[in-house]
């Protein structure tokens, strides 16, 4: 006899993060991820880092940006960190977030995809060794 259970968001990414290979990030969840690399941030501020990491290229709205946030929270690959208080902007409803383990594995495996793809290009020719966001 088989017994169903619940498998949550989390238990899916869990086991797609430890097996040998992930599933590619969208680019909204892969700019967010990035973004809290360097240190938490609060929503407004998630979107600024993206926009100055994409040199002004990408702008992400607040739909995009907290669709995101909910399912990455769901997912584990971010949390709500224990900051409430951004001391310039002195709101204490601003909900700051920060990447966790799961979410800075899915980060460097994403990266590393890039990379093949960078090498790939590199070795055919298809772009110059130094590249910017530059169009």
């Amino acid at each position: 006899m088989f017994l169903l259970t619940t498998i949550s968001v989390v238990d899916i990414v869990r086991v797609m993060t430890t097996s040998i290979s992930t599933p590619p990030l969208t680019p909204a969840v892969f700019h967010i991820l990035l973004a809290l690399s360097s240190g938490e941030r609060h929503g407004y501020g998630i979107m600024k880092q993206v926009e100055a990491d994409s040199q002004g290229k990408v702008s992400m709205g607040p739909g995009t940006l907290y669709g995101s946030l909910k399912r990455m929270l769901d997912a584990g690959l971010v949390r709500e960190s224990d900051k409430r208080v951004d001391p310039e902007m002195d709101d204490e409803r601003r909900i700051y977030y920060q990447i966790t383990g799961l979410g800075a594995e899915a980060l460097a495996a994403e990266l590393a995809r890039y990379q093949r793809i960078v090498t790939i290009a590199q070795q055919r020719k298809l772009f110059p060794k130094t590249f910017a966001y530059d169009g």
